[in-house]
Parts: structure tokens; sequence; C-alpha cells
């Protein structure tokens, strides 16, 4: 997912404040990687969250999540969804935030 300019336009965040709008996007992406990796790792053994730790290659940790938790695109994409749905409730609040 791309956290960018078109990303606030379609969240409605348009008229949020130029001088907070990076600061924003850098925020939803940090609690967003928070908040999944928090999930994926619900249901993993302590020696499976080590293994995962050392992995150093996305296209690795990709396929390491595949055999391990293979419900992770769900939860990322639920995860995602849920995020957007807390921005578009909060819309005039983050827009008139100075």
């Amino acid at each position: 997912m791309q956290f960018d300019e078109k990303f606030l336009v379609d969240m409605g965040l348009a008229a949020m404040p130029e001088n907070q709008k990076q600061q924003f996007l850098d925020y939803i992406q940090e609690e967003l990687e928070v908040r999944i990796g928090e999930r994926i790792s619900r249901g993993l053994t302590e020696v499976q969250l080590n293994e995962f730790d050392m992995i150093t290659d996305p296209a690795e940790a990709a396929k390491w999540l595949e055999k391990n938790r293979p419900d992770y695109r769900e939860i990322v994409n639920r995860t995602i969804e849920e995020m957007k749905e807390e921005i578009r409730a909060n819309r005039s609040k983050l827009v008139g935030a100075a």
C-alpha cells in the first residue's frame, strides 16, 4: 500500500495542512506496521518469532509467512481497512488539525 498524496485525497484529507501531511503519512505507515506485526505474531511460537526476526530479505519474509502464517495477507488487508475506517471517522478532526 502506498501512503502518499493520493492516499490523502482518497481518504478525504486533501485539505489537511501541508505542514502535517508527511508527518501523518509517516505515522500511518508506522502504526500499520505495529498493528500488523502484533496481529501476525499472535499464534506464533517463540521459536517462530525468533526465526522470523532473523530474516532480512523481504522475499524470504513473505515466503516464511506463507508457510507459517498463511492468513497473513488477510490480516494485512483487514488491518489496512480498519485503519482507513478510523481515518474516515476522524476526517474532520484531521483536516482541521493545526
